[in-house]
């Protein structure tokens, strides 16, 4: 089995889970995170990889974080996670990449991130729930961050944080490799 069947057999057995948990039939949920119900059924029954955009608002609609929709063993009290099962979500042909590097649920989701953004790429994201607050230190570069329309310089050393219910993006405008860490934090599910 590769990693990525390993990986979308991982997302349907929790995805199927997560939703039962709470209670969400598959009209529900798919109403809920604006996903279809096809796409629901096709991710439960581990016949799809869905983009990240998708994955992540269902793990929005849920109330959990990918690492929750993606892990595939029950999290003990120190969970370490080697540099080899960090999980790579985001990537162009250039080089830049986006790693979940950790996650929890307690109290709410929270996520752990690299990236590495080329000269040129950019990555957008959609309004996560409110409440949502996102944490982004750079570590090389210098990156520009979009929030709901406006566009901030952080030059390497530089840290920031937003309310993440907006559009926001990352870019690299300048001419050497941006690396950045991020956290984000979903507030827990009402």
């Amino acid at each position: 089995m590769t990693d990525l069947d390993q990986l979308t057999q991982g997302l349907a057995r929790n995805l199927k889970s997560l939703r039962a948990e709470r209670g969400f039939t598959l009209d529900a949920l798919a109403a809920r995170a604006g996903v279809s119900r096809g796409m629901l059924i096709q991710i439960e029954q581990a016949r799809t990889n869905p983009s990240v955009g998708t994955v992540v608002k269902i793990g929005d609609a849920l109330g959990v974080s990918i690492t929750s929709l993606l892990d595939s063993d029950q999290e003990p009290q120190v969970r370490i996670v080697p540099p080899e099962q960090a999980i790579r979500l985001w990537s162009t042909d250039t080089g830049s990449h986006s790693t979940l590097l950790a996650g929890t649920e307690a109290p709410g989701p929270l996520e752990l991130w690299h990236w590495r953004l080329m000269p040129g790429d950019a990555s957008t994201s959609d309004p996560h729930p409110p409440g949502t607050t996102e944490l982004v230190h750079v570590t090389a570069g210098t990156l520009t961050l979009d929030v709901d329309g406006a566009g901030h310089a952080l030059p390497t050393g530089t840290s920031a944080c937003f309310e993440s219910h907006v559009p926001h993006g990352y870019r690299n405008d300048g001419t050497e490799p941006v690396e950045m860490t991020m956290a984000v934090s979903v507030p827990e599910p009402r």
